[in-house]
């Protein structure tokens, strides 16, 4: 008898040590993840505050700390820096290009979830098909395709906004219509009947039945829509020619272009400004954005 409590005790304090180690463990993990994540921030930040502008020099707390880089790029030089200007074009596009991507990425996805037309399901495959191809291999198409749009509709084409909000319209359609047509699969179609036999049709059923049911994955749709175009640079650097014109990411580019004149102090405080709006909307609608992005994973 006293062998089994002997064995008992001697399991039960194994359990308990690897219950422990397993803790330690997960901390010792977790410490370190965060770190990893948080270290490039602490370095932007450091070089924002560091009045030098040089990496090679450059410490973690930086000996003469000061918001130079901050006064002289914002408030000094605005005609040969417009960081103002670059930060609004920013925000405009931005906010133009996922306004109309939601409106017409749920059109559609309603269409695509509730309606029954011929050639439904061969649209819907070649919107997948479409979107499997990087967007890079269509840079120098897009290129041409908006100078030729620019020598018909001279607002459409290069170095114009609506040139780039019509481009980013086009590459974010086909992934937001499939994540949105899935939302609106596990709304039930007994809604639409209901409200079909009240005599209501398509367009009360849409804009007063299902709207406000999307506000999930219209939160979420938005905010990837609003990050992806804000910090987008390639096709903003390569259809954007003039500087008054430069998105902020484009800008920025300015200060790290030079051989010998690359000023990281600047770049640093350009973007932890520029990193200000994508935190405050993340830090306002996270909530939103974890409930839709699970729901209308399982279809009912």
């Amino acid at each position: 008898m006293s062998s089994v409590a002997a064995t008992y005790e001697r399991l039960r304090s194994s359990k308990s040590f690897m219950k422990r180690f397993s803790l330690v463990a997960r901390l010792i993990i977790a410490v370190i993840l965060i770190i990893f994540a948080v270290f490039p921030v602490l370095w932007i930040v450091s070089a924002a505050l560091d009045p030098t502008g040089s990496l090679g020099q450059q410490s973690l707390i930086p000996e003469r700390a000061s918001l130079k880089n901050f006064y002289d790029y914002w408030v000094l030089n605005p005609a040969i820096f417009p960081f103002r200007t670059w930060w609004l074009n920013s925000i405009k596009i931005a906010t133009i290009t996922t306004v109309l991507g939601i409106s017409i990425t749920t059109m559609a996805a309603y269409a695509f979830s509730r309606l029954r037309f011929a050639g439904r399901q061969t649209m819907l495959k070649g919107i997948l098909l479409i979107q499997v191809f990087p967007n890079l291999l269509a840079l120098v198409s897009i290129y041409l395709l908006i100078q030729q749009v620019g020598d018909v509709i001279p607002w459409l084409g290069l170095n114009t906004h609506a040139g780039l909000i019509l481009v980013y319209l086009g590459g974010s359609m086909g992934m937001n219509i499939w994540l949105m047509k899935g939302f609106l699969d596990t709304i039930p179609h007994a809604i639409d009947e209901s409200a079909m036999v009240d005599g209501a049709t398509h367009l009360q059923i849409f804009t007063q039945l299902i709207l406000p049911l999307l506000r999930p994955i219209l939160v979420v749709i938005g905010i990837l829509s609003f990050i992806g175009t804000y910090g987008d640079f390639v096709l903003a650097r390569v259809l954007l020619k003039s500087t008054e014109q430069y998105t902020l990411m484009v800008g920025l580019q300015i200060f790290t272009s030079g051989q010998f004149s690359k000023n990281w102090g600047a770049f640093s405080a350009g973007a932890l400004v520029g990193a200000l709006p994508i935190m405050v909307i993340y830090l306002l609608l996270q909530d939103q954005i974890a409930g839709g992005l699970t729901q209308g994973a399982v279809k009912e």
